[in-house]
């Protein structure tokens, strides 16, 4: 069988893959492999049938490689596929576990930062101030972060990420209401509260997992000519227990000398940087049978 990549389509040129994926895709190509595209853009307005107008029927199994989607878009694209006699090697459910913190946090509790979280919808009030002391009973008190399920506003540190003390419910409310306000129709499932950790600023690694093995160990896209060497003893039989076979863990380096999980992500959704050579990735999935 043959490699076969959806990627996202280049809105400008309906026929090209989109430039942020066309190295990848020339890679596909180079070793024989096929490619299908998918409209984002058309998805993104709802339109998963024009989202997937281009795709040829009965292209068997295939990867999906392109920008974020949320787990129900997934889930549609995925449905209309497998009408169609595709279907896409990473299931629903396993893409919104590792998609989404709440579906891989407590799998790598003790590796990552301790969290709590809730469901908002997006523009939503992150709670009154009762509610956002239950929710954050549990964490210890001092600086924490905050985020949606997928993404910070890490970019925004101090009016939209950082908490100084997650028990000043009044300062957590402010910061998460700026939190949910930018990421307005963004927001992914809802309010994410993290226990702070001071790591080393040398950088993060991205490790790439295929079927629970680590596939490729490179930096990450804000660190792109790091050469990270993370310890992953610990993180293996975590990534195992997870059960999905295409993610990525994101780690960094604490100022204590432990190397922590900072962020855990699907695979066909996680940005390979630019220094990286698209085969030492694309070599190791899987074609199917």
């Amino acid at each position: 069988m043959t490699l076969t990549v959806l990627f996202c389509v280049d809105p400008l040129h309906p026929r090209r893959v989109d430039p942020h994926f066309s190295r990848e895709a020339a890679a596909v190509r180079d070793h024989y492999g096929e490619i299908a595209l998918l409209d984002h853009e058309a998805l993104r307005r709802g339109d998963v049938e024009g989202a997937a107008r281009a795709v040829p029927s009965d292209l068997g199994a295939l990867w999906y490689r392109g920008w974020m989607l949320t787990g129900d878009e997934y889930a549609a694209v995925a449905a209309l596929l497998k009408q169609r006699g595709t279907v896409l090697l990473t299931h629903p459910d396993d893409y919104r576990r590792a998609h989404e913190l709440p579906g891989w946090h407590d799998t790598f509790a003790g590796l990552t930062p301790h969290s709590v979280w809730r469901p908002l919808a997006p523009g939503q009030d992150p709670g009154d101030l009762n509610e956002l002391g239950e929710l954050v009973r549990p964490l210890n008190g001092g600086p924490g972060v905050v985020k949606d399920y997928v993404k910070s506003r890490k970019h925004e540190w101090e009016e939209a990420c950082f908490v100084p003390d997650v028990k000043n419910l009044v300062q957590l409310h402010g910061i998460a209401a700026k939190m949910v306000a930018l990421q307005d129709d963004h927001l992914a499932g809802g309010l994410v509260v993290r226990e702070y950790e001071p790591y080393d600023g040398e950088g993060e690694a991205r490790v790439w997992w295929v079927d629970g093995e680590p596939a490729l160990i490179g930096p990450h896209p804000d660190s792109p000519d790091v050469e990270p060497d993370p310890a992953l003893d610990a993180v293996a039989p975590a990534v195992r227990a997870l059960g999905c076979r295409f993610i990525t863990t994101d780690l960094a380096r604490r100022t204590d000398g432990e190397w922590r999980v900072v962020e855990v992500g699907d695979g066909q959704v996680s940005d390979l940087p630019s220094t990286v050579d698209a085969m030492d990735l694309y070599a190791h999935l899987p074609v199917p049978d």
